[in-house]
């Protein structure tokens, strides 16, 4: 990041993202509160001897980025803090995930299953098809972390392969491993009680909090191929996100 409030004519880093990283400091001190109208472009132009398609260039990296909203013939404010569009990073849950071993996956049930009526409205298929069960313990050492369900429509063209077994959907959407490549995902989280049986296999006291992360995950043909959820011991995880500008 440029520390300086000018352009460096001799850095190989092109002056829109210099000017970019300027405006984003100034916001994050202050020097721009939520609601305030950054310069206008030709006075940016001017101050930072820049031209209007460089200014142009960052100010769509400040959209695109949701630090900033235009209005036509007004100028381009910044945008207060929207709670309503906070982001939760799922890096503990990620991280688990993507150091498991085979050995930390422990298969519990893989059957053949008919779909019912809330299986078959996730995969958007009829009742009655027959999709494939796939039950997982992850744990992280010999402690079970994550316990995981799932259903995937069974395609006789294409056999489940050991690895896919052993490596969860959400595994092979962070890190593009596994036979199935997945366009994208919806994920839902929602706080619950651990179960009898969830329990059990977490070794975790009945009804302690807990995580649910439900997914349905996408082919390239935008058809849902993979719906299930995890369960997540809520004494083992934190969802964190941050609310408006660093200014750094």
């Amino acid at each position: 990041m440029n520390d300086f409030d000018a352009i460096d004519r001799q850095s190989q880093e092109p002056a829109y993202v210099q000017l970019h990283n300027i405006l984003r400091m100034q916001i994050g001190k202050g020097l721009y509160p939520p609601g305030s109208r950054l310069p206008s472009e030709s006075q940016l132009c001017r101050k930072y001897r820049v031209s209007p398609m460089t200014v142009r260039r960052t100010v769509k990296m400040l959209l695109d980025q949701g630090m900033v909203n235009t209005i036509r013939g007004s100028g381009t404010y910044v945008r207060p803090m929207a709670l309503g569009s906070v982001t939760f990073q799922l890096g503990e849950f990620e991280k688990i995930l993507k150091n498991s071993k085979p050995s930390d996956v422990r298969i519990l049930e893989v059957q053949l299953a008919r779909s019912n009526e809330f299986t078959a409205r996730k995969l958007d298929i009829p009742v009655g098809v027959r999709t494939i069960l796939i039950r997982r313990l992850i744990c992280s050492g010999n402690d079970p972390v994550l316990y995981h369900i799932e259903h995937l429509i069974a395609d006789p063209t294409r056999p489940i392969v050991e690895a896919e077994l052993e490596i969860t959907s959400l595994h092979g959407l962070f890190s593009g491993t596994g036979g199935t490549v997945f366009k994208r995902g919806e994920l839902s989280i929602e706080t619950v009680v651990l179960n009898q049986e969830e329990a059990a296999l977490l070794s975790a006291p009945e009804m302690l909090p807990a995580f649910r992360l439900d997914h349905v995950f996408f082919d390239f043909s935008d058809k849902p191929v993979s719906w299930g959820r995890f369960i997540c011991r809520g004494d083992r995880f934190r969802f964190t996100a941050t609310v408006g500008v660093a200014s750094d």
